[in-house]
């Protein structure tokens, strides 16, 4: 589709009238009905207010006239993996998983190759072809080619180190320490716990990216160990496979 079947289509699927998308947009009902009859296109900070809205991003909005790639880890972007900047707009260089509301989550490119191989294996495709893919392609992407200026000077690696620290420090029994946090979408890893009463609550937010990792129990069975975390909160959960029949070990508030 072209921009203004793209405007056409969001405005109609969000039950907006032109006159209703151009008070949020601070335009007029007319500047809505040139951009769907394709005279003009929005200006630029009127395509971010239309990014920010509608949630989607700019390079959707102008019709996709570009292959959006991850610059961390290289994953094709869509607008549902894009990375959100700290206001909440979305950042269409990185994907959540290596940009979470304008913090970047990686600092160490083998840390990041060994969650991405995991991935990426497949019949087709060994772990040594996609350890040496990576190991090739990752260091032409704008965010390790820029690190030094990008980089937080360690602080991010740091609090993930303090929270390692503080969840082992936890002692839940047949819990292996956990060495590594990595980073998690809400939207992947929200299950819904039943409490006591019988009710069924999630506690995460779909939209918002975690530090966690899963780990096989030290007393074998076929349930895991899921932890997450963030400046908030720490949790701990056992389930069985595909996160069935979760169970919420603990919930502490940091």
């Amino acid at each position: 589709m072209n921009t203004k079947e793209v405007i056409y289509d969001l405005r109609t699927k969000h039950g907006l009238s032109q006159d209703e998308l151009a008070e949020k947009l601070f335009v007029t009902r007319q500047a809505v009905s040139r951009w769907e009859n394709g005279e003009t296109v929005p200006n630029t900070e009127t395509l971010k207010l239309l990014s920010n809205l509608f949630k989607v991003s700019i390079n959707t909005l102008l019709g996709s006239p570009q292959k959006l790639v991850c610059q961390c880890c290289g994953m094709p972007l869509d607008d549902e993996i894009i990375g959100h900047n700290k206001d909440g707009s979305l950042n269409e260089d990185y994907c959540k998983w290596c940009y979470a509301d304008g913090t970047y989550t990686y600092s160490d490119m083998d840390d990041l190759i060994d969650v991405c191989v995991t991935h990426m294996v497949s019949e087709s495709f060994t772990e040594e072809q996609a350890r040496a893919y990576l190991k090739q392609t990752l260091p032409h992407l704008d965010y390790w080619k820029r690190y030094g200026e990008l980089g937080d000077g360690g602080q991010f690696e740091e609090f993930k180190q303090q929270l390692i620290k503080e969840i082992n420090e936890l002692r839940i029994e047949g819990m292996p320490e956990v060495t590594r946090l990595n980073a998690l979408v809400g939207a992947y890893v929200n299950l819904a716990y039943r409490l006591p009463s019988g009710m069924n609550v999630k506690f995460l937010d779909d939209g918002t990216t975690y530090l966690g990792t899963q780990l096989e129990p030290e007393f074998g069975g076929d349930r895991c160990f899921g932890v997450l975390a963030n400046m908030d909160f720490i949790l701990v959960s056992t389930y069985g496979e595909n996160g069935a029949d979760p169970e919420l070990v603990l919930y502490k508030k940091r």
